[in-house]
Parts: C-alpha cells; structure tokens; sequence
C-alpha cells in the first residue's frame, strides 16, 4: 500500500487532467469538499455529478440520470466518491472504459460496517455475502483506490483480495473556515474550571459509554467542567448518562457553536473508544481532525490507525480502548500536567 497521497499515480491521474467527480453524498458533506478542492487545485477542469437533496432515494436519482446523461468522452478521469458501491458497479460499461482512469474513495465497506460495526445483518448470512461481492467487483473496477487510513487500507487489501499498489491514503481534513484557533473570552462561570468537551454522533464504534462513564467517575471533581454533545437515541446509552453540576448535555449545535466550545474546551475526547468492533481501531475519528485544526489537546483510543498521524504530538495522549477507568485516570494526569486555561486563549 502507497504511503503518501502525492504519489505520482494519483496525481497523474488528476493533474492537467479534466476530471469528472460523482457523489451520491451531499455535496457540502466534509469528504466531498475536501476531494473537490484536491481536483480543483490539479485538474485543469472539474465537472460534479451530484446532489443536496435531504432525501437519499431523490439525491440517488438524481445522480443517476446527469450519469446517464453525461458524455463520459469528454474526460479523462472518473472520481467517484462517497458509496462508490452505489456507482460503479452499476454504470460500469458507462465508466470503465480504456481510455478512462477511474479513481474511487472507499471510504466504507457496507460488509464491514453493516455486518461487524452496526451488525444490522448477520455476518454468515445470504445478504452479508452480496455485500461482500459488491465491495470487491467495486474495489476490482477501479484503477486507484483511496482510503481514510493505512489500517483501513491494509484491512481492504486483505479482506477483499485487492492489489495493495492501487492502494492510498487521503487522510481527512478540518473545514478551517470554522475550526481554527480562536481568541475571545470563554463565560465567567468556566474561570476557575478545567473544561473537557466531547461530540460525536453516537455511533457505537465510537465508544460514547466509555466517555459517559468516565464522567460518572469524575462527576465529583468541582474543578472539572465537561461538555457532552451528540443526541443520545440509544435508551440504554441515555439512561446511563451522569447527572451533575459540572455536566451540560447538548443534543444538537450548529458547527459554528461547536467550534465555540471547542475553543472553550482544556481538552478535547477524540476516541475512539469502543474496543469491540473492529473497525474502531482501522479509523481516525473525524473530531480528532477538527480538535488539531483548532489547536486543543485531546485524548485518542490507542490502536494502529490514530498513531499514523499523532504518535509524535506533545499535545496529545492515548489511552486503552474501552477502559473507562483508564480514560478517567488520563484526564486526570492531564489536568495535573497542565494548569487550565482561564483565559479562554
């Protein structure tokens, strides 16, 4: 597997090139925005196939009519991104042809995630096989693969017997225009407090308990502040959800607010935490990316996939995954190690 993105097989593949890029994602989503700017700033012209309709059956439709109207001669690469199951497979005579290099972000396996991280469909089942093949025949058609990671790379190299040479890695990166290091004042009442924020969407992967019950740990500590911010569908996970003075749940921010409180934040909880899917350990948690672009300390799950990029960070700690005790201990050390910030700088 290719270690850096500027290997010159994927930028030949873009550079002077007129590129077309396909998306069944929303266009503004994080991933799609990063790969648009990358093509933009190589291709000499850059075409989008895609949609922002809240509706995912509508969104789909509509990127499958512009395919199937669009004159793929007039380019000489294909990008797919987000879900490149929904794409390739489909359209292939359409896209795979000599004369076009096709590249495709395999952002997610659908076997991996909906059989061994949601585990919505057994994993010896009849269905979990047609995930399979369908995440190999798309692997299979393309002529350049990028993932989020080394470790997932290694993992789909492995798991789907692809060539690991059209393997690399496009690590994510923070919207900067929102998160980036701030200046103002954090509220009076967080002056004499060491503030510890985490956000997320709740996935289980990402190990939520974990952080929930280190709070209930550290619930007594006055000198301690945390910020909860994610909605909590899950009953059990709810449920178990410390109540205390120094504990503010929010279930929803605009990312603009996020990023506030960010800034307010001593330290950030990156994870992931959950040490019983797989996956956990294959992946960068997103924040992780958003925390570095605004400068905060945060606290990483221990696992292949966060020491690609943060192993030689002063700023940052790895702790066990799913040990809450332990998580509890490192924010502790932390606080001991470094005087909180009253300042809000």
């Amino acid at each position: 597997m290719q270690l850096l993105l500027s290997a010159k097989c994927l930028l030949t593949a873009i550079e002077n090139k007129k590129v077309l890029f396909i998306t069944t994602k929303n266009l503004s989503y994080i991933r799609n925005t990063q790969e648009i700017s990358l093509i933009k700033k190589y291709a000499s012209q850059c075409d989008i196939i895609g949609s922002n309709h809240s509706s995912y059956f509508i969104r789909l439709s509509k990127v499958y009519y512009q395919i199937l109207t669009a004159s793929i001669r007039a380019y000489d690469t294909v990008w797919i991104g987000f879900a490149p199951q929904l794409v390739l497979p489909l359209f292939r005579r359409k896209l795979c042809k000599s004369n076009l290099q096709v590249v495709e972000d395999f952002f997610i396996s659908m076997y991996d995630t909906l059989c061994y991280d949601r585990k919505k469909i057994k994993k010896n089942s009849r269905l979990a096989h047609l995930l399979y093949k369908a995440d190999k025949l798309t692997l299979s058609l393309a002529d350049i693969v990028i993932c989020d990671t080394h470790a997932h790379g290694q993992y789909f190299a492995e798991t789907f017997l692809v060539n690991p040479e059209k393997i690399y890695t496009l690590y994510l990166q923070a919207d900067t225009s929102i998160f980036h290091p701030m200046s103002c004042p954090r509220p009076d009442f967080l002056k004499n407090k060491f503030v510890i924020l985490y956000f997320g969407s709740i996935l289980p992967l990402q190990g939520a308990d974990i952080v929930l019950e280190a709070m209930n740990i550290l619930k007594k500590r006055t000198d301690f502040y945390f910020y909860f911010i994610g909605p909590m569908k899950d009953k059990k996970i709810a449920a178990s959800k410390p109540v205390s003075k120094n504990i503010e749940y929010f279930d929803w921010l605009s990312l603009e607010e996020l990023a506030m409180y960010i800034h307010y934040s001593d330290l950030c909880l990156a994870g992931h935490f959950n040490s019983s899917i797989e996956k956990a350990k294959r992946t960068i948690p997103g924040k992780a990316y958003i925390y570095q672009a605004m400068d905060k300390p945060m606290i990483l799950g221990e696992n292949p996939a966060n020491h690609e990029l943060f192993s030689n960070a002063s700023t940052v700690s790895f702790v066990e995954m799913g040990n809450a005790q332990a998580l509890a201990d490192a924010i502790v050390q932390f606080h001991q190690q470094r005087l909180p910030s009253n300042s809000g700088a």
